[in-house]
């Protein structure tokens, strides 16, 4: 199928010729037409997969098709939901490419940033926004903006709405919206909890979903190495260095983890920024705008980065250290192998970590290949207790020197090992 059979306006159409555009990915392929009819969606696709598009081609042709010229200013008919600012500032910049033939005003609101230049935006009107849940409601609060003329509702990422608390700002936003509005929600994932805002918010609506739940892209190269935390670093600047890595992206769980990270290889020669919650806004865009233009070989990042960033041709993620929930990893290692490219995503699990190396397998449906034989082979079974010490009030340890030693299972530790057990929370960590 081409673009051109999807009934699009010739002014989209020509808008996605100048992209590069050459067929519609499935998801592209199927929700189009569903939010041409009027339809509310329901759209589940693995990260990388086109949803972008999927959503805002059809939101630009309904909107272009129906736009009053005579109009003071234009209202906001359209409003696009979105859990992070880089996600947010990515779809803004997706929108303004497909409609470049069109004469529609496309804004965003975001925090981390001064609320004046959004405040003037939204004076002078705007047809298609695109918002963060915190500064949008904010901004409601404060009678900077009304939503009774939004047509069309766009939640997207909705499971990593909920991850980072917004599911009360979603239904608060979603409920100064008139009833009879078109509502398209996606999510790479499904939780119980998605399904529950998926009761509430859609009505008689159409479901796409063109990838199992949590797969991963086939085209990434997946593969752990079991390593002591303490050797991490080394192991990482070994790879860097024999796989001749050109760049990367890194995900470490905490933000002073990313800046320790970043600090280690900055020593080693290897220039690199870390972006996460604590850095300011500009900050975190000047870091990507220097990575994404090759100043910067690698970017060390927290969960902030796993969704939201689109980087074309990045060809390895690495997981320095193990994401917390299993359905995070598909997040994190879907920046990479994107679009049909190829990728590789490395993870370095050590003794701890290893029940959630066990729940990610268990999700995506499959083994990740063990790189055995490395430098550094895990030596620490020791399992930490919230207060610093082993579970068990006892340090085990075992000295590994054979190369082709790999950790057996959990299930197999002899019971005088302490078996390693999930920390209760490492949401406090973050």
């Amino acid at each position: 199928m081409e673009f051109s059979q999807l009934n699009l306006i010739p002014e989209i159409l020509d808008a996605v010729k100048d992209a590069g555009y050459k067929e519609p990915s499935p998801i592209q392929e199927k929700a189009i037409p569903a939010v041409l009819s009027g339809k509310d969606l329901l759209g589940c696709a693995q990260t990388g997969s086109g949803k972008t598009a999927a959503f805002s081609l059809p939101i630009l042709d309904v909107i272009a098709r129906k736009k009053v010229e005579s109009e003071d200013k234009p209202k906001i008919r359209a409003l696009i939901l979105t859990p992070t600012r880089e996600l947010a500032l990515q779809i803004e910049e997706c929108v303004k490419m497909y409609s470049k033939y069109l004469t529609l005003r496309c804004g965003v609101l975001l925090g981390g940033v001064s609320q004046k230049p959004q405040e003037k935006m939204l004076r002078e009107g705007v047809d298609v926004l695109i918002a963060t849940p915190g500064r949008l409601w904010d901004l409601y609060k404060q009678r900077l903006l009304r939503l009774d003329s939004v047509e069309i509702f766009v939640l997207d990422e909705a499971d990593r709405m909920l991850d980072m608390g917004f599911i009360h700002d979603v239904r608060r936003i979603a409920g100064e919206m008139k009833q009879d509005k078109q509502t398209l929600l996606f999510s790479a994932t499904m939780p119980d909890e998605v399904i529950k805002l998926i009761d509430d918010l859609l009505h008689d609506y159409e479901k796409v979903m063109v990838d199992p739940v949590s797969s991963t892209v086939d085209t990434i190269d997946q593969r752990v190495y079991f390593v002591d935390t303490v050797n991490k670093h080394k192991l990482l600047l070994n790879i860097l260095r024999d796989e001749e890595v050109p760049c990367a992206l890194i995900f470490t769980r905490t933000k002073h983890g990313a800046d320790v990270l970043t600090r280690r290889l900055t020593k080693a020669g290897i220039k690199c920024r870390a972006i996460h919650g604590d850095k300011s806004q500009n900050a975190r865009q000047e870091a990507l705008r220097s990575f994404k233009s090759g100043k910067i070989r690698i970017l060390v990042a927290t969960e902030i980065a796993a969704r939201g960033i689109d980087i074309d041709g990045l060809p390895y993620v690495f997981n320095y250290n193990m994401p917390e929930e299993a359905e995070m990893y598909v997040h994190r290692i879907g920046r990479t192998g994107r679009a049909g490219a190829s990728g590789s995503a490395i993870s370095f699990c050590n003794f701890e970590e290893q029940p959630i190396l066990y729940d990610i397998e268990k999700l995506i449906g499959h083994k990740i290949p063990v790189i055995a034989g490395h430098g550094f082979p895990m030596s620490d079974f020791t399992v930490k207790s919230q207060g610093g010490g082993n579970a068990s009030g006892t340090r085990v340890t075992e000295a590994v020197t054979s190369g082709s030693f790999a950790p057996p299972p959990v299930s197999k530790f002899p019971k005088s090992m302490s078996r390693p057990r999930r920390p209760r929370s490492f949401k406090k960590m973050r």
